[in-house]
């Protein structure tokens, strides 16, 4: 008779254990009972017998973490066979995204329970979530956490409860459910939890992944787009992939990476044999926002209200945020009714038709992966949010902050508000440089697997060497072809370019095309700031030959702009912060010329956020309710130039 031994893991590991990384070494941790006959083969575990009796917090993050993982090494596969509700090959990139926002923020928690753990990643599944599938995943996680409300730690029977309650918020919250979706698997999967009486989460996981699959196996019975292709449905079997990598977590046959299945010229992906479904599919934009206020109308209202506009709606709504996905004709008219209910925060509108000719010129050149058209990328200097980042699918290059003997990359090696604190000692600071050729090169790379072309919308060349740095970089790219931007700006201007490159990008217009609207955009826009110390800014030298005359002004608050060529100039002063403020926002509206009808604004501080409130409701009175706004804290390199309490406000005007 087997003894069983109470171990942990970690203890009994190989060194050569395939099992690595915090995002996957959860088992590393696991109090579980293994057969002591089968010790010296911890590493592997396959084929082990182990228990779990419950599930806590520490135990829920590690397996989403797993979760996330594997089903990201399935997004080239998802994107090959994704032809429902059209082929437009995003299913893979869109699940990579909303998994990419839940696990970037459960993996520095350190909480241990089951009902926080379970909330947080709901919360980062709605506000990442991209597609059909990545809100409906989303639907399904805000029921598994309000199943798990209250608890600390859960049993078989417990979690089995939540998934269920997971499944049926899911169904409830479609306005026209349609089987053989991701929905048929999750429902199916929620009926075998419900019938099932295991006591040890292993063997329950087992049979949910069998009857996940089985599941799977069935879409093309349910619909007919999908046995025509010969697949199985993209998104279902990327909530399959999430299972299974809970499973191989537990069993410890969890891979680093999964053998590609799709290779170049292996012949035309299935989504591009299906024609785009013009009688069944007639709306042509998906179209996503998310709106921040404090009251929205019902989730049913919401679907009422807009259900005349179009097809594959998705709402979510919560008491902060509400989100939308639909398939529309009319983008902006959405976008207008959402404007109305409260803060624009993110919104898109992607051409699925050009998305599905991008997959078409894949097949003829015998490649099975497509692309979308244009994948845009800037630098850390843009000033944007996670949100618009997520939304958008922009690729960041990290510009590099130099303490001493240490280099940081900006928002990855330290955290904006934490630089910011740093900021109120008056000790000596770190300098910026210019990111490496291996991290925009890496970039690059990125970006290109998932666009045909790619768009580099990076900082001033006047102001930066991020820009040549950049152009250097693509001269030797072989990944792709790279179209390079000068923003001739940073912060939230440069920002506000990036987003209208991506809009366009998203439109389906031509990466030479996007060049130029950018350059004629620019030339018609600004950004006006001002700071309560010039030491920041002299010591950086962005001033030139202004530095002498703006060191008489000490004392007095000075109104500084980036001009149309790129050069930080001087444009007013004034006594003190609030004549300061009045003088800069006077600027804007006499640099924004009569008669304009389409215009954004970004605002920008450093440790001043109680500027955002006052300066948005002063734009807002100015220039209507519904004109788009959006702030941010600067990021480490604009803070480091400008110094604490800066602050700033950008205008793009689009008219033509």
């Amino acid at each position: 008779m087997l003894g069983f031994t109470s171990v942990r893991l970690r203890d009994c590991i190989h060194t050569s254990s395939r099992v690595v990384g915090d995002s996957i070494c959860g088992l590393a941790y696991l109090d579980i009972y293994i057969p002591t006959t089968r010790l010296a083969y911890a590493g592997h575990m396959t084929g082990s017998t182990m228990q779990i009796h419950y599930l806590d917090g520490s135990r829920l993050r590690r397996s989403l973490l797993a979760a996330c993982d594997y089903a990201q090494q399935h997004r080239d596969e998802l994107n090959r066979i994704n032809v429902f509700p059209v082929p437009d090959g995003d299913t893979g990139t869109n699940l990579t995204l909303t998994v990419r926002a839940i696990a970037d923020t459960v993996k520095p928690s350190r909480v241990t329970s089951v009902a926080e753990i379970a909330r947080g990643a709901a919360d980062a599944a709605v506000m990442g979530a991209r597609g059909n599938c990545g809100m409906m995943l989303s639907h399904f996680l805000l029921g598994f956490a309000d199943g798990l409300a209250g608890y600390d730690r859960v049993n078989t029977a417990e979690f089995c409860c939540a998934f269920h309650r997971g499944a049926k918020s899911l169904r409830e919250a479609l306005d026209k459910p349609v089987e053989g979706t991701i929905l048929t698997v999750i429902h199916d999967t929620a009926v075998a939890a419900t019938r099932s009486t295991a006591k040890d989460f292993v063997a329950l996981l087992q049979h949910l992944v069998d009857e996940a699959r089985d599941s799977l196996e069935r879409t093309p019975d349910l619909l007919p787009v999908l046995k025509t292709a010969g697949v199985v449905d993209a998104g279902a079997k990327g909530f399959v992939s999430l299972l299974e990598g809970v499973l191989y977590l537990v069993d410890g046959s969890l891979p680093i990476s999964v053998e590609s299945q799709v290779h170049e010229k292996a012949g035309a992906s299935p989504a591009s044999l299906v024609e785009y479904p013009v009688s069944q599919e007639q709306f042509r934009f998906c179209t996503e926002a998310l709106v921040h206020g404090g009251s929205f109308p019902t989730q049913t209202s919401v679907q009422s209200r807009l259900r005349s506009a179009g097809d594959s709606m998705i709402v979510i709504r919560s008491d902060r945020v509400l989100k939308i996905h639909i398939h529309t004709d009319e983008p902006e008219q959405i976008f207008d009714y959402l404007r109305s209910l409260g803060d624009l925060v993110t919104h898109k509108a992607e051409d699925m038709r050009a998305q599905h000719r991008s997959i078409q010129r894949a097949a003829e050149g015998h490649i099975q992966l497509a692309r979308r058209p244009v994948s845009v990328v800037t630098d850390s200097a843009a000033d944007l949010s996670e949100e618009i980042l997520r939304a958008h699918g922009i690729h960041v290059i990290p510009l590099l902050l130099i303490d001493g003997d240490q280099s940081y990359r900006a928002g990855i090696d330290i955290a904006t508000e934490e630089f910011h604190k740093k900021l109120q000692d008056d000790s000596e600071l770190p300098t910026t440089s210019q990111p490496s050729r291996a991290d925009i090169t890496k970039t690059y790379a990125r970006a290109s697997e998932e666009g045909e072309a790619v768009l580099a919308v990076l900082a001033a060349s006047t102001l930066s060497g991020t820009f040549a740095a950049g152009e250097a970089a693509a001269s030797g790219f072989q990944g792709a072809n790279i179209y390079m931007a000068d923003s001739l700006s940073a912060s939230v201007l440069q920002g506000l370019l990036v987003v209208k490159a991506c809009e366009l990008a998203e439109l389906g217009w031509q990466p030479e095309e996007i060049v130029r609207e950018i350059t004629r955009v620019r030339s018609q826009s600004g950004i006006l700031f001002t700071v309560q110390t010039f030491k920041r800014l002299v010591a950086s030298g962005r001033l030139g030959s202004g530095q002498a005359f703006l060191g008489r002004l000490l004392g007095i608050k000075p109104v500084l702009e980036i001009d149309k060529r790129g050069h930080v100039t001087s444009a007013g002063k004034a006594i003190g912060v609030t004549r300061a403020r009045s003088q800069l926002m006077k600027l804007v509206d006499e640099r924004i010329p009569d008669g304009t009808e389409r215009m954004r604004f970004g605002i920008f501080h450093v440790g001043m956020p109680e500027i955002v409130q006052p300066i948005t409701d002063e734009l807002r009175g100015r220039y209507g309710n519904r004109v788009e706004i959006f702030a941010a804290p600067a990021t480490p390199v604009i803070a480091t130039h400008l110094g604490i309490g800066a602050w700033g406000v950008a205008y793009l005007v689009e008219d033509e």
